[in-house]
């Protein structure tokens, strides 16, 4: 009886002594974790230039028929959706300076749409606008977000990029220009609002 006494009188003692023996042996092991991380001037990297915003206005199509699509199905929507729930489509869409497809290309929209809403028409966009004119040529930048197609103007991230668009962050705003409902070929115009370098 004596003995359980003595253990429980020292209880708050010895379990400081744990929590501070604990953290002795495992804040050296902790702060070895973040050698790998160090602070970089960005003159070295390159950046010498004042950050900049960039307003670009051009027209994305998504050709989903014809001989040629320019955005394919690669996984079915649920068959008793009404909003296309679970719908995955890969996507290689022009962008042209005007709603016309024969107007100049300055680039390509690559990566996915997926219909990720139950209750609406709701799409997650995953794309790289890949510029391929003038000084912009190589570069692109990254745009991700929430795609409520019938909303009049839905907004999503520019949340990075590389080549001229190192570090961009910005907005997008997507308008729907016309879309054939019987084919769900569209043209959307973009108006992206870029920070970068």
């Amino acid at each position: 009886m004596a003995r359980h006494f003595f253990i429980s009188s020292f209880s708050p003692i010895f379990s400081i002594f744990l929590i501070l023996s604990y953290s002795y042996i495992t804040i050296p092991i902790l702060g070895e974790e973040y050698n790998y991380v160090k602070q970089v001037d960005p003159k070295k990297m390159g950046i010498v230039r004042k950050e900049k915003l960039s307003h670009f206005r051009f027209y994305w199509h998504d050709n989903v028929s014809g001989p040629n699509p320019t955005s394919i199905a690669v996984v079915p929507p649920l068959i008793n959706s009404t909003t296309a729930f679970g719908m995955i489509d890969m996507i290689d869409n022009p962008l042209t300076i005007g709603p016309k497809m024969s107007s100049k290309i300055v680039g390509k929209a690559q990566g996915f749409y997926t219909s990720s809403a139950q209750e609406e028409v709701g799409l997650l966009m995953v794309m790289n606008f890949a510029f391929s004119d003038g000084k912009y040529n190589g570069s692109t930048f990254t745009v991700l977000g929430r795609n409520t197609v019938l909303s009049k103007v839905r907004e999503m991230s520019v949340i990075g990029g590389c080549g001229i668009f190192r570090f961009a962050r910005g907005y997008v705003e997507a308008k729907t220009y016309w879309v054939n409902t019987t084919t769900r070929d569209a043209i959307v115009e973009y108006n992206a609002y870029v920070f970068h370098y």
